[in-house]
């Protein structure tokens, strides 16, 4: 396990903007997707999680190459390149996702500390972790940020890996897997598209342009360096997804127990390997949502300002301080306004509404991503109906491969 580690420790080192990303793209919904896939279905839909990544991969590479080509993110190509009706209804879907994922990381931050320490109850406990994120978004600065991030999802990996090493797989079933893709029959289809709506997030891949910007990579020049972050962070990704289905696999918990899935998954670990089992799986979950709680609060804000200033009449004299005004307005919305949601106590409906939701992002967003996967380094976005078709026509060939 010393060499584990330490190579574990190493990569981490090396990971530049895509540790933020992975940390953000893994939280609640990357843990209730994949238990519910391990206990319904075992290790069937393994070859699915390893999809879902490498389409991330795909669209995270494109949204990198556009960025350090053009010096243009996504979401100000897309409210300036696109038309107002698209760049509205874009920003529409940001603001009720933001809604969504506020809700989610709350909940499920709030439970995760409660199991740990039930002094406070879940609704305090979410609302705590809530502000205290954005405390720290607001007052720190990138290279700090950065610090904090490397620290928890090293925390997070070494407790989930662990985890899934007590339960002992079965090697056949693990490898059969990963590499036979199936569809099983009762519900199969509909967890596919759980998977590839909750794995490695969705709307939270855009912010990895703004984490190259706050790192300094800028130009052609870092495109070889930019694919290997992102091939780092998926790759971490698609492990740690996987962890998490063996481990639901290997516990055989209550699919209908929402977020607190995870609780039910820790106590049957405590029979697998005793009370440290127990605390290992909790404490790797805490650390899970909370990471993710951090990326995503630190990264939609950033969306926000581009689209807005994307927007507004340029004055040089006033758009950094107005650029400031409307990120911390965002950081406030993302914080304050999804915390109503915790005393709905509906946990399953707010997790698995958001992976459905980011689903529908992945599938929207792929038209654009994968054409720009394909232009050169040096090459601007053109506008027009066959930039559209493109897209479209990528996409539904990716659509019938799967489905063959």
């Amino acid at each position: 396990y010393a060499g584990l580690l330490a190579s574990l420790v190493g990569r981490l080192r090396r990971l530049g903007p895509g540790l933020i990303l992975a940390a953000a793209g893994i939280g609640a919904s990357d843990v209730v997707i994949t238990a519910v896939t391990g206990i319904r279905f075992g290790y069937a839909l393994l070859w699915a999680v390893v999809l879902s990544a490498a389409l991330k991969f795909v669209v995270t590479e494109a949204l990198g190459r556009w960025q350090l080509a053009t010096g243009e993110t996504i979401a100000h190509a897309v409210a300036t390149r696109l038309g107002r009706p698209i760049g509205g209804a874009f920003f529409l879907y940001l603001v009720f996702w933001t809604f969504m994922v506020g809700a989610s990381l709350s909940a499920a931050c709030g439970l995760a500390a409660a199991s740990l320490a039930p002094v406070l109850s879940v609704p305090m406990w979410g609302a705590l972790h809530a502000v205290l994120a954005a405390l720290l978004v607001a007052a720190n600065r990138y290279e700090r940020f950065e610090v904090v991030m490397k620290v928890l999802i090293g925390a997070m990996a070494l407790c989930i890996f662990a985890s899934a090493v007590l339960v002992r797989p079965p090697p056949l079933d693990l490898a059969l897997g990963l590499v036979l893709p199936r569809i099983p029959s009762n519900g199969g289809g509909s967890s596919i598209l759980a998977l590839l709506g909750g794995i490695g997030g969705s709307l939270t891949v855009i912010c990895y342009a703004y984490w190259l910007r706050e790192a300094g990579w800028h130009g052609a020049e870092k495109l070889k360096a930019m694919r290997h972050d992102v091939r780092l962070a998926y790759t971490f990704t698609a492990c740690f997804a996987i962890a998490l289905t063996i481990i639901a696999a290997g516990t055989s918990g209550d699919p209908r127990s929402g977020t607190r899935i995870a609780l039910d998954i820790a106590a049957r670990l405590e029979g697998v390997a005793g009370p440290s089992g127990r605390y290992v799986f909790l404490i790797g979950f805490w650390c899970t949502v909370f990471t993710s709680m951090l990326g995503v609060w630190h990264g939609v804000p950033a969306v926000f300002v581009d689209v807005l200033s994307a927007w507004r009449k340029p004055d040089p004299g006033t758009t950094q301080a107005a650029d400031r005004r409307i990120y911390l307005a965002a950081l406030a919305f993302m914080s304050l306004a999804p915390l109503a949601v915790l005393w709905f106590r509906q946990p399953v409906v707010i997790v698995v509404g958001f992976a459905i939701v980011g689903a529908f992002f992945l599938l929207g967003g792929l038209p654009t991503f994968l054409f720009l996967r394909e232009r050169a380094v040096a090459q601007t976005l053109p506008a027009g109906k066959g930039y559209v078709r493109v897209g479209f026509s990528r996409v539904l060939d990716t659509l019938r491969h799967v489905r063959r």
